[in-house]
């Protein structure tokens, strides 16, 4: 099984790709994708996303794409943004027929470390050592991906 995680953000979405063999998770890849405000403002930005995700899975053909839930902050306007990126990455999912599956930062937490009240930094070490992975993946975005991926997995075990 694979499945791709991301967490989604107008100017940085973490993303991360894993693959369920053997009773292994094996990242197939992690990284971010970048955007910044400047010429064709937010509709470049959220086209850049679109057609980045679009080609992760069409590369990995994930079986799953796990999301998060968005979580409403003081900052209403930074919330829609990243709802108008929620939007977009369910677009690309949804014209490749790959289901959508959504998380809250709680339900993630829980699935990873057993706590829904992990720090930041538990969750980064957890991901580290349960991806056997040599240092804690950069920036936080890229390991908040690699947790939803890895809580989807935990879910549908």
């Amino acid at each position: 099984m694979i499945v791709m995680g991301v967490d989604p953000g107008l100017a940085i979405v973490g993303y991360g790709i894993l693959e369920q063999r053997q009773g292994r998770t094996v990242p197939l890849c992690y990284a971010c994708i970048r955007t910044s405000e400047g010429k064709g403002g937010t509709p470049a930005r959220l086209t850049a996303i679109y057609r980045e995700i679009s080609r992760l899975l069409d590369e990995y053909r994930p079986e799953c794409l796990a999301l998060e839930k968005l979580f409403f902050s003081r900052n209403i306007t930074s919330a829609m943004g990243v709802s108008e990126v929620r939007g977009v990455i369910m677009l690309a999912a949804g014209e490749r027929g790959v289901p959508v599956a959504e998380y809250t930062p709680n339900q993630v937490k829980q699935a990873i470390t057993g706590s829904g009240k992990a720090d930041k930094r538990q969750m980064q070490e957890m991901i580290r050592r349960l991806l056997d992975l040599e240092e804690i993946p950069r920036p936080d975005d890229v390991a908040d991906g690699l947790s939803i991926a890895l809580c989807h997995i935990h879910t549908v075990r």
